[in-house]
């Protein structure tokens, strides 16, 4: 035998034997086998799953009175029926026009503010005037601002769909009442004097006028 016949026989053993050994091993595929279960990708993390819940507090309303509240309700209601309505832009218009109605008052005319007040109020106002004008006193009067601004209460009538909400002002003014020879009865020129009211305003929801009326003060 030549020495590469018998080199090629030693090679074909050693070949063989490394094959048996390896099916010990690892074994072989024979019948029926599950498919190969597929891996699933990962999925999005428990954040990018989350959804907004909507319908949360609205906080035009809960920045204003309590979550909750009768009043918080009531101002709800009004959203539903007119959802264009907003809490905090009523409440500037209210500081607006309790200056407005109140520099009215003090001054005894109230030609620019009849609109803005419902009739029993207008008459109080008009009366308080009234006798004034008989005593023959003037008013000077200055405003300085508003200190206190707050939503006390807030109602609505579902079926005659009229909100009231009463809001409580705290302001400072300078009111000087004169008699007809020019001397002060009341008030300082030169002291602030401190006005706390209390305000209710009443409007129709979803009407097509959107002034709101004084109907009730209160100190």
């Amino acid at each position: 035998m030549s020495p590469a016949l018998f080199q090629l026989i030693v090679l074909a053993a050693i070949a063989i034997f490394l094959i048996l050994k390896l099916k010990s091993v690892l074994g072989t595929r024979e019948g029926y086998e599950d498919e190969p279960m597929p891996v699933e990708a990962p999925g999005p993390r428990a954040a990018d799953r989350f959804e907004v819940i909507e319908g949360g507090p609205d906080h035009d309303i809960i920045d204003h009175v309590p979550e909750g509240s009768d009043a918080a309700v009531a101002l709800a209601q009004m959203k539903r029926v007119e959802p264009s309505f907003n809490v905090g832009a009523f409440l500037q218009g209210s500081k607006v026009a309790y200056e407005m109605i109140l520099m009215a008052f003090e001054r005894g005319d109230l030609s620019a503010v009849r609109r803005f007040l419902a009739p029993e109020v207008l008459e109080a106002f008009e009366t308080a005037v009234a006798d004034r004008q008989r005593q023959g006193l003037t008013v000077e009067a200055s405003f300085l601002g508003l200190r206190e601004l707050v939503l006390t209460e807030a109602s609505f009538n579902e079926s005659s769909r009229e909100a009231e909400v009463t809001v409580r002002f705290g302001g400072e003014l300078i009111s000087v009442a004169r008699d007809a020879n020019g001397q002060i009865v009341e008030g300082d020129p030169k002291a602030p004097r401190k006005q706390r009211d209390s305000w209710t305003f009443a409007r129709v929801m979803g009407s097509s006028d959107p002034n709101w009326q004084l109907v009730a003060t209160g100190g």
